[in-house]
């Protein structure tokens, strides 16, 4: 046992080896991805570089790089070698552009198969599993607002107490089909995205939801961020989206420290 493993230590020391082993983790477990828009922010910016989590949602099947060519078929249909976890309500997924696949976005997930969903004057209604009992636990659970709707429960921007980086633009207006989109049921296996930064994020408002074939992962932490003019934004670099939000919820604006736009408040 003892021989083999020393064999495999000296194999992995070899160009082949390292090149093995460096696939094996972009194609199964992490991968490097940059956010090039700011319809994450507050909680993600333009210009962080942060690696994947590509297991958090079973192992999605295997792409070339940059190519973004598949390495195997689809054998199961849905997009992946392993069945995994679904994303839940409130989680941030990376996942394939449903009009481009070779695209990755980043959203938070606001409504999963069986929600019904709606957006009115901009403000998210959800009724879970179209279900005024579940909407009620779901709405004390988020301490978020309840309100009755043409007799139907509704939670009222559930997630933007719990996740502070939600956020409106009042010096933006949508298209009305956007501002006043709904309602809708999301499909069985499907999940409805959104973006922090509502006012300028293209999302499922637009191209509806996303299925699971075309989830990817979740962010697992930043590697290295830096903002336009390719200033280092060191305060953020090593920080997951958990310790982003913690920052948040307790007063801090991890969007504003050094190397970020201040001219936010």
């Amino acid at each position: 046992m003892k021989e083999k493993l020393k064999k495999l230590y000296n194999w992995s020391n070899t160009w082949t080896g390292t090149i093995v082993i460096v696939l094996i983790i972009i194609f199964f477990l992490a991968q490097a991805f940059v956010i090039p828009s700011g319809s994450m922010k507050r909680t993600l910016l333009p210009g962080d570089a942060l690696f994947a989590k590509k297991f958090a949602y079973g192992v999605p099947i295997p792409h070339i790089p940059w190519l973004e060519i598949p390495l195997l078929p689809d054998f199961r249909g849905d997009g992946h070698l392993i069945d995994g976890p679904k994303p839940k309500r409130g989680d941030i997924v990376i996942f394939r552009y449903p009009v481009n696949p070779k695209m990755h976005f980043v959203k938070r997930c606001v409504a999963v198969g069986g929600d019904k969903l709606m957006v009115r004057n901009k403000d998210l209604y959800i009724r879970i599993q179209n279900n005024d009992e579940k909407t009620k636990e779901f709405a004390k659970k988020m301490k978020a607002d309840i309100a009755t709707i043409n007799g139907e429960i509704w939670v009222k921007n559930p997630y933007m107490k719990q996740h502070l980086g939600i956020h409106h633009d009042p010096k933006v207006d949508f298209p009305e089909e956007v501002i006043n989109y709904g309602p809708i049921i999301v499909p069985k296996g499907q999940f409805f995205m959104m973006g922090d930064n509502r006012d300028h994020s293209d999302d499922s408002r637009f191209w509806g939801p996303v299925p699971y074939k075309l989830i990817v992962g979740k962010p697992w932490f930043i590697y290295m961020s830096w903002d336009e003019n390719y200033t280092i934004r060191w305060h953020r670099v090593g920080m997951t989206v958990d310790e982003i939000e913690k920052e948040l919820r307790v007063g801090k604006k991890p969007y504003l420290t050094y190397g970020c736009k201040t001219n936010e408040k």
